[in-house]
């Protein structure tokens, strides 16, 4: 279900408002450092400000056999690197778009340089540096599912 949830002072887009669920293994965001956290359900908004046009766009993933899979992804606007895919729909001011791309790891950069990534999961949206406590000035955080644990 989507809706529209106030974030971090600025407007989410289309936030998915994930229900929480019981997977056998989940989402977890981990980086050096810090402890590893687990999303509560298996899905995900990832939402960011482009560092040089200043749009927001946003990212709609999903746990699916082990790997990441993006699913549909929003932009407000269009400019430097933020085309609209071929297909997209404009809903709203939005550009809506499918993409289906799997990835073992999904790779993001936190640092001062950029403004800082929105996750929203079942409901709840927060900023990462908030999902991960203690996350240094610079640091990669790596998603993904979850290591299962070991049956004794």
């Amino acid at each position: 279900m989507l809706r529209t949830l106030p974030v971090l002072g600025a407007l989410l887009l289309a936030a998915c408002a994930h229900p929480p669920a019981a997977p056998t293994t989940g989402i977890c965001l981990r980086s050096e450092g810090v402890p590893t956290q687990r999303l509560p359900g298996a899905q995900f908004t990832l939402a960011w400000t482009h560092s040089i046009e200043k749009i927001r766009w946003e990212e709609d993933w999903r746990l699916d056999d082990g790997e990441m899979v993006l699913d549909e992804a929003r932009v407000l606007g269009s400019g430097a690197g933020m085309e609209p895919a071929p297909g997209a729909r404009l809903i709203d001011g939005v550009w809506h778009y499918q993409v289906i791309r799997h990835e073992a790891i999904l790779p993001l950069t936190h640092s001062p340089f950029t403004a800082g990534y929105a996750l929203c999961a079942a409901g709840h949206c927060k900023a990462l540096t908030d999902w991960l406590p203690g996350l240094p000035e610079i640091a990669r955080i790596e998603v993904g599912a979850c290591a299962a644990r070991a049956q004794k």
